[in-house]
């Protein structure tokens, strides 16, 4: 089974990025947690490395991960047969619209009919059933477009509702899978800020792999 938590988290509350929150009793404190500014979307080509380790990890239970970040891989193939790339990531802040529903609004708007798109996401949980409902919706209209979703963890997977709606997505023909550590090492390599003229290769933590199976296993039980 997947490791609960670690010990760190369950001894102190953590902030969306990882940081632990210092002196919440604090007024002044939890005026900065309540006065959140105004929602907004962060895109941009690489993350920070403290950002990957803690909101990708694939945790069963994750404490303090009310981020997701989608990095995303675009390639868009005329009738030539010439592809033009495109990756990047996004990060949704504090509440509105998810990441997923983000990259259809800014990302990825239109579709040209003349084009096949074929889209990567590697986000660090699955979607919510109402992302989920935006997906469907998207590729009902866009049929030239394929999208394939490898999640590093699965979202309120015990819920009917979240459960349903990742069945509709596969019925849909999205394609959805668990993160495998050549997943993770991927991301790793190609969306995380590196050391100016040095690559550090990709560490993978102590239970990746046994927590890769265990939501594996979830998420094949969901889609059967």
């Amino acid at each position: 089974m997947a490791q609960k938590e670690e010990a760190a988290e369950a001894a102190a509350p953590a902030s969306q990025n990882g940081d632990d929150l210092e002196n919440l009793e604090d007024p002044e404190k939890l005026k900065e947690l309540i006065d959140l500014p105004p929602f907004e979307i962060v895109t941009g080509e690489r993350l920070p490395v403290n950002y990957f380790k803690f909101q990708f990890r694939n945790v069963e239970y994750s404490s303090g991960r009310n981020k997701t970040f989608l990095c995303y891989v675009v390639e868009a193939q005329n009738k030539g047969g010439q592809v033009q790339a495109s990756r990047g990531y996004l990060e949704d802040e504090h509440a509105g619209a998810h990441a997923e529903e983000a990259f259809f609004n800014t990302i990825l708007p239109a579709f040209d009919p003349a084009l096949k798109y074929n889209v990567t996401w590697y986000v660090s949980s699955s979607p919510c059933a109402a992302c989920a409902d935006r997906i469907l919706k998207t590729l009902s209209k866009a049929k030239n477009l394929r999208l394939l979703i490898l999640v590093g963890r699965l979202f309120m997977w015990e819920e009917p509702e979240v459960q349903a709606a990742l069945k509709k997505l596969k019925e849909a023909g999205c394609k959805l899978r668990i993160m495998k550590p050549q997943d993770f090492e991927y991301v790793w390599q190609n969306f995380v800020e590196q050391e100016e003229g040095e690559s550090k290769a990709f560490q993978p933590w102590e239970d990746i792999q046994e927590n890769f199976l265990y939501y594996e296993e979830k998420l094949a039980d969901i889609l059967k």
